[in-house]
């Protein structure tokens, strides 16, 4: 499996606002994604800091819904709520239970 990680950090009155989107739209058009597995989102409440975790089959299709535009436009629905701009890393997902 392969994960990617999405960091930024979100003004504090934005997260709930933040968290529906997410829910309400980014989660359904993940699932949609070819080797999609699954999604989580994090967020420090003090810190506004925060991590959107997509786990996929590969990297391969990880990399596919980036190639198709689907990473971009999640990612363009959040840009009032970012205080910084988001980073993007992925991982080789070697344990997990």
């Amino acid at each position: 499996m392969y994960a990617r990680v999405t960091s930024a950090r979100i003004a504090g009155d934005r997260i709930e606002p933040f968290k529906k989107i997410f829910e309400e739209s980014v989660v359904p058009a993940a699932k949609k994604q070819k080797g999609f597995q699954g999604i989580s989102l994090m967020v420090n409440l003090e810190t506004g800091e925060g991590l959107a975790i997509g786990y996929w089959d590969s990297e391969e299709d990880c990399l596919a819904s980036e190639k198709n535009l689907y990473y971009q436009q999640q990612v363009a629905k959040f840009i009032p709520f970012y205080i910084m701009q988001p980073i993007r890393e992925g991982y080789e997902i070697l344990v997990q239970e």
